[in-house]
């Protein structure tokens, strides 16, 4: 029970307060969530019409486009991009001074080379050793021999003819890559009659022969870039039909690309799509989590709430998992709006606004990060599940049918405006598919809502409604053996029904609470005061502790009873909790009086409980005890009953009775004002009709003067008795 604006003067209630095995599902229900969702975004299953390739493998058959597809090939467009750069020469500039410098490096080489044939005090080979040390001039040794042993005349005609060749040489444009075929041109150039002297001279012009063109890295690179940018993507088509790749022919990359964009290939495994997976599923389970565990929560968490919310996300997301990726037109018939909607209606509108959000990631991640198809799934849900809110009506769930078509249609539309980049037949199935969406989302939330309604034992609207119907063979049993449980079942129900709709607690579940929280008394009516319509009270015939475990196991017989004919456990609630843990006190009294009061446990006169644990189980334990109480004490006027009513709601709250529920004082005022205006409508005082000697005897009186009409009130007129309350 808490005060103001959930003030907690008490603590929380037990059964919102989780067991250890609740605990324990609860965990286990959140590892499911979490290795489910990974799995699914990870694992890759043999689907029909689609393989599993890779570059270099042969194609086991051929395989043909399902549809027509357009699309940018990346690696075509790569491909052609190469192809481009390719076609750019390396960019040479000419270096200034080669010729010259090298010109005089060979006169330089020609006088060093006639002061070491000149020199008769070395031997050969000092010659030779002195030769080979010259820079930059690299011959082998059998070239220096050759040249030492030419005499002076031959020598001097390759002096003279080593600058003349060099200088033709260097004319033309020399690279560094084209060095060694000028090289092996020299000897064309080379007009000398001897082998010898020939030999000599070739040798020392190729070894003084050096590039005159340098490299420009930055330029040809320049020149590169602009030539790969020219180059626009490369647009890729394949028409319905048409043979992708042959049986037997290896598989390339642009294949590879053609049967991922037609959704045929399934990507192969890598760690890092675990990882992915793994973070997506566990800041999803934090998030719901976070809002689960929460003090913002209206609903507590339960392990059978858990598990139906896990299954159906994980049995939304295997349906995800096939009808996005690779897909075009099914993706915009997935239907997101249907699990929201029913998640919207079983476990609440915030629970179903984090579903949107978790599909809204799952779509994200399966389409590549299509912003088109989010935003469409995303959207349709969030409509559908505001316009069917909890379902009360069929009609509803055509309305949110037609709402979420509606909204799909639209947003495809803004989307693809102009209609222009679709053909007329790729326009017509996203029409039709996103027509379809809503019609396929109202059908499985439909029959979702009866099926999970039952199997999970959730109190829906719909089933509600088949309960607060007067034919259930509950109420018609207690029609035919209790009418006055019955009639006074139908007044509680109104007053905490309307209680309910002024504090905003659910209105509907405490009408149809109110119907069934009194069947226990059908096993034994006449024990109760309001089925006796005459004849001996049975309780005479009884001791105090009889009379009290027959009053006391109603709540026991109500519950075997709604059992038997699969109550939801919300409506068992109230029939458990009505009467909380208080006491007959009548009965409690007369063993007091009849035995030692020291003698007599309080446990045998006192309800087994659990006290109420929502606020519409406390509004009808406080409508049942204030209708009962109103029926017994026949106040007569609106201050008289007001404080009755007050009376016996301060009672149950002093008494702890309402410890264990959400309500708040705020909220006890507004019911009491809501009991006392209802209480007043159905128990005013009446008027008692005479009999037709006094209907003739009023018509004399009549006649009489007009002073003499108004007059006490006969004392042997028949006067309502007061019953006494009982159990």
């Amino acid at each position: 029970m808490t005060s103001g604006a959930r003030a907690t003067i008490s603590d929380p209630p037990a059964r919102l307060r989780p067991s250890m095995r609740s605990r324990l599902l609860l965990l286990v229900f959140g590892a499911l969530f979490i290795a489910g969702t990974t799995l699914a975004l990870v694992v890759q299953w043999p689907t029909m019409g689609q393989f599993t390739l890779r570059v270099g493998d042969v194609s086991p058959t051929d395989i043909r486009a399902p549809q027509f597809i357009e699309y940018i090939s990346e690696a075509l467009t790569e491909e052609a991009r190469l192809q481009a750069e390719r076609r750019v020469t390396d960019v040479y500039e000419p270096v200034r001074r080669v010729r010259s410098e090298q010109l005089a490096r060979a006169r330089e080489v020609a006088a060093f080379i006639a002061s070491v044939r000149a020199d008769d005090s070395s031997t050969l080979d000092q010659k030779l050793q002195v030769l080979g040390n010259l820079p930059d001039i690299q011959l082998e040794q059998e070239e220096w021999q050759t040249i030492l042993a030419l005499d002076d005349e031959a020598w001097e005609r390759v002096a003279d003819e080593v600058p003349t060749v060099l200088s033709f040489v260097l004319l033309s444009e020399i690279r560094d890559n084209q060095l060694a075929t000028i090289r092996r041109r020299v000897p064309s150039f080379v007009d000398l009659v001897s082998d010898d002297e020939a030999r000599g001279a070739i040798a020392l012009v190729r070894a003084l022969t050096k590039p005159n063109m340098a490299f420009n890295e930055e330029r040809t690179l320049a020149l590169r870039e602009e030539a790969r940018a020219a180059v626009p993507p490369q647009i890729e088509r394949y028409e319905e039909g048409e043979i992708i790749v042959r049986t037997g022919d290896l598989i390339t990359a642009p294949h590879i690309e053609a049967l991922q964009a037609l959704g045929l290939n399934q990507p192969g495994w890598e760690w890092w799509r675990l990882l992915n997976a793994l973070v997506i599923a566990c800041v999803m389970a934090l998030i719901f989590g976070l809002y689960a565990f929460g003090k913002e929560s209206a609903e507590p968490v339960t392990p059978r709430r858990m598990g139906l919310l896990v299954a159906l996300l994980l049995a939304f997301l295997l349906l995800a998992k096939f009808m996005i990726p690779g897909r075009t037109v099914l993706p915009f018939m997935f239907p997101l709006a249907a699990v929201t909607m029913l998640v919207g209606a079983l476990l609440g509108m915030p629970t179903a606004f984090l579903t949107v959000v978790y599909f809204g990631v799952i779509a994200a991640h399966l389409s590549n990060g299509s912003v088109e198809l989010v935003v469409y799934m995303m959207l349709g849900g969030l409509v559908g599940t505001l316009v069917l809110r909890k379902g009360e009506r069929t009609s509803a769930f055509i309305t949110a049918g037609a709402a979420v078509s509606g909204v799909s249609l639209a947003l495809l539309l803004a989307f693809n405006l102009p209609l222009d980049s679709l053909d007329l037949t790729g326009a017509i199935q996203l029409l039709t598919a996103s027509l379809a969406n809503g019609a396929i989302a109202a059908s499985i939330t439909l029959i979702g809502f009866y099926l999970l309604g039952a199997i999970f034992d959730i109190a829906t609207p719909l089933r509600l409604m088949e309960l607060a119907r007067p034919n259930h063979p509950l109420l018609r049993e207690l029609v035919m053996k209790a009418p006055g449980t019955y009639h006074h079942s139908l007044l509680v129900s109104n007053m905490a029904e309307q209680a309910a709709e002024a504090i905003g607690a659910d209105a509907f579940l405490t009408r149809v609470g109110a119907y069934y929280h009194d069947i226990g008394k059908i096993n034994r009516p006449y024990f109760f005061v309001e089925n006796r319509m005459q004849g001996i009270d049975p309780h005479t015939q009884l001791d105090p502790w009889s009379s009290a475990k027959i009053i006391i196991n109603h709540v026991k017989d109500g519950e075997e009873m709604a059992r038997r004919h699969k109550l939801p456990h919300r409506v068992r609630d109230f029939i458990a909790e009505h009467q909380g843990t208080g006491i007959v006190r009548v009965f409690y009294h007369q063993a007091q009086q009849a035995a030692d009061p020291d003698t007599v446990d309080e446990k045998d006169f006192r309800y087994p409980g659990p006290k109420p644990q929502s606020r519409e189980t406390a509004l009808v334990m406080l409508a049942d005890s204030c209708e009962s109480a109103v029926r017994a004490m026949r106040p007569e006027t609106k201050d008289e009953i007001d404080e009755l009513v007050r009376k016996i709601i301060n009672q149950k709250l002093i008494e702890g009775e309402l410890s264990q529920s959400p309500l708040t004082l705020m909220d006890l005022e507004t019911t009491r004002r809501i009991f006392v205006q209802s209480l007043q409508g159905a128990h005013h005082p009446r008027i008692v009709y005479p009999d037709a000697k006094t209907s003739q005897k009023a018509a004399l009186e009549a006649e009489k003067p007009a002073a003499h009409q108004i007059s006490e009130p006969r004392s042997d007129e028949p006067q309502q008795p007061k019953p006494a309350a009982a159990g």
